[in-house]
């Protein structure tokens, strides 16, 4: 409802000045009765009428307008600190309660947390039940609201606390969002459950469809389930707000909340704890969020709460689209916070197509943050394509073995080879290709003698690497051959009048290719397809040999990153003991493409020492692909993932060649073999990665200084 004043009350310009400021919307001056002026703050009228300052339009839909200026951005990567709070409530009493809110702000000013959510109707208690009626516990829990309002004032926070309120001669089940000394907004619950323990129908109305002002104390402010908490520094942090049931219901408003653009959902619950309930709950909340593709906080009440018929275990949550941040301990109430990833966020939401969008007819509601970090409290795997947990990790990399296996049968079906070609050099990624190789034929109740596996040494084999090819062949019963090319590289360079002490790529590259013109050429000849082995770090460094490794008739590992070719290997190892002592001397071998000359034996060409650390590598392409991360996020993320190992003088150096490598050699990639995809991270021309051959980098690498 608007703000009315009689013309009379103009003699008071002080106190109709502070009025304007404090609402920050118009007051409507009545003569004689009618409607005459209306009057506004100056920062009202520059947010909603003054073109030249960069406002922003929320909405234009049935007098929904909701202006607000865009401030200072004071995110540079969009991390946004997220907590939840429960604590031992004291049934009815609403003073005491007041008093452990404001302890545990204080705590959570101490963290710098910037959004933080309290337990649904935790100013009176939420097992109230028919005390929800006294009109002094519902008088108290609103001026809880004014006094939780001022204490907040020159905080950098946002809270929601929940609390029962009156509205149309009903009671209505609430959360409240109160910033810096005002109350912003409030939200009703949408959906009332009346079964089993639950008879909340009794005390509370639904909030449902309700778009309004709500009388609080002696104020109007906005009510309703279409209100959306839009940060004024940083446009992408829009919070929503569901209470309890209305996150387990067909459709949640969770839903359409992040439709009309919330990346945070913030879930004021009170929901008792039965035996296996606490699994459902996280899962329930973990796919929300990854549904959504959001932020999901949930704060649900604890200890303190009646005992009556039910026990409510205070479970906390914390999740960032399907993946779990933070949770709490059951029946331990405590604040848990963590830092959560809104440009990561924003960035999955663009590129899914499927994410459904609706014209914006939500209220929004600003209030401003300061949104800078200091130290990040945000778990960053060092090794994204891993999965930290060895036990879940066996499990997930015997799939994608078989993920392998299975593209690879698919393949020689189609092709009604009966043979299988692999050029062996005693390396990682021919390593896997061959084990890939042996899965399939197995699979297929296929001889493995049919299986080939081939070493083609020339001037930079080293004997390591060529006693493994050879062992690891015959131990997994596979053909061996070996084809010497020495000779035949040598001619070469007589054919081209290349010099063989000259030891530029021409050197290097003749090998490769010659090694791929063989594996084709025999492999034809015996009705045989050829496997090819480059990974895909390999192939997003364009570290192969156009026209040579990066040709075959089906790449197995194309979208395998180093990191995780190593704990495939390793795996396959541990389920296979009789081959595993060689499979672990080989990950022990120095990665090489063992082109150039041996020194006393030695290998003296070795790829880290050029391209970087291969942990680093597979770092930078899944945060560059996966997630679109500039440059400079992806040093600062680095940066805290490996805090203790690279300094970042290193990680920007190595990024940069990263980025000129990937941006130099995309037309390797836009010609490459089919391979099947076992992640989220490929880049195969024909559906993952669309990029032109000839972009230039320089911007991304200016970007980074």
């Amino acid at each position: 409802m608007p703000k009315i004043k009689p013309i009379k009350d103009l003699r008071n310009t002080n106190e109709i000045s502070k009025e304007c400021h404090d609402l920050n919307e118009p007051i409507f001056i009545t003569k004689n009765g009618y409607q005459d002026m209306v009057l506004m703050s100056n920062e009202y009228f520059d947010c909603h009428f003054n073109k030249s300052n960069g406002s922003v339009k929320i909405s234009n839909e049935q007098n929904k307008n909701q202006y607000f200026c865009l401030k200072n951005k004071t995110t540079e990567f969009g991390f946004v600190r997220v907590g939840c709070a429960n604590f031992d409530i004291s049934v009815s009493n609403v003073s005491k309660n007041i008093i452990k809110i404001k302890k545990i702000i204080d705590k959570a000013k101490q963290n710098k947390i910037h959004v933080l959510v309290f337990s649904e109707l935790c100013l009176t208690g939420y097992s109230l039940r028919d005390l929800f009626f006294q009109d002094e516990i519902l008088k108290s829990a609103s001026l809880a609201l004014i006094d939780l309002a001022s204490y907040t004032k020159n905080l950098n926070m946002i809270i929601f606390v929940g609390t029962p309120l009156i509205y149309n001669n009903g009671i209505y089940n609430c959360a409240v969002g109160i910033s810096n000394g005002k109350i912003l907004g409030v939200v009703p619950k949408s959906y009332i459950p009346n079964y089993n323990e639950f008879y909340e129908g009794r005390q509370f109305k639904s909030g449902l469809n309700i778009s309004d002002k709500i009388l609080i104390d002696d104020k109007f402010y906005p009510f309703g389930t279409d209100i959306l908490f839009r940060c004024e520094n940083y446009y992408d942090l829009c919070i929503g707000v569901e209470i309890c049931e209305d996150l387990w219901v067909n459709l949640s408003p969770s839903t359409t909340l992040c439709q009309n653009g919330a990346t945070l959902i913030c879930n004021l619950s009170a929901s008792n704890e039965l035996v296996s309930k606490e699994d459902y709950r996280l899962n329930l909340v973990k796919m929300t969020s990854g549904r959504l593709i959001c932020g999901y906080a949930y704060a649900s009440a604890g200890n303190g709460e009646s005992t009556t018929d039910v026990v409510y275990s205070g479970h906390n949550i914390v999740c960032e689209n399907a993946h779990l941040l933070t949770q709490s301990k059951l029946f331990e109430n405590s604040l848990i916070y963590s830092d959560m990833d809104i440009e990561k966020l924003v960035n999955e939401r663009r590129k899914t197509t499927t994410f459904i969008t609706k014209d914006n007819n939500y209220r929004n509601i600003g209030f401003e943050l300061d949104l800078k970090i200091d130290e990040l409290k945000y778990e960053i795997n060092p090794n994204p394509f891993l999965i930290p947990n060895k036990k879940d990790s066996l499990s997930r990399y015997r799939k994608i073995l078989k993920m392998q296996a299975l593209g690879l049968k698919k393949r020689v079906e189609a092709s009604k080879s009966d043979c299988l070609v692999i050029g062996l050099s005693g390396g990682l990624d021919s390593t896997l290709a061959l084990l890939v190789s042996k899965e399939t034929f197995k699979m297929m109740n296929r001889d493995l003698k049919n299986v080939y596996a081939i070493t083609l040494p020339c001037f930079g084999t080293s004997k390591r690497t060529h006693d493994n090819a050879l062992a690891l062949a015959n131990s997994l019963g596979a053909s061996f051959k070996e084809i010497n090319i020495n000779e035949t590289i040598k001619s070469h360079f007589l054919d081209i009048n290349h010099d063989i002490n000259n030891q530029n790529s021409t050197f290097e590259n003749a090998q490769a290719r010659e090694r791929t013109q063989v594996l084709m050429d025999f492999a034809n000849d015996i009705n045989g397809l050829m496997v090819g082995t480059g990974d895909l770090s390999e192939l997003c460094l364009g570290w192969t040999t156009y026209n040579g490794d990066h040709m075959s008739m089906y790449g197995v590992n194309a979208s395998i990153p180093k990191t995780l070719v190593i704990e495939l290997v390793k795996t396959y190892g541990l389920d296979h003991p009789e081959v595993e002592a060689i499979l672990e001397d080989i990950i022990l071998t120095p990665i090489s493409p063992e082109l150039l000359p041996l020194n006393n034996g030695q290998i003296i060409q070795k790829t880290e020492e050029k391209i970087g650390p291969y942990e680093l590598v597979d770092f930078f392409i899944y945060y560059f692909l996966r997630h679109n991360f500039s440059p400079k996020k992806i040093v600062y993320l680095a940066q805290n993932a490996y805090r203790n190992k690279y300094k970042k003088e290193e990680i920007v150096k190595w990024l940069k060649i990263f980025l000129k490598r990937f941006y130099q050699n995309q037309f390797k990639r836009s010609c490459l073999p089919d391979g099947v995809k076992v992640g989220s991270v490929c880049i195969s021309p024909r559906g993952d990665l669309r990029m032109p051959s000839d972009a230039d980098v320089d911007d991304m690498l200016n970007s980074i200084d």
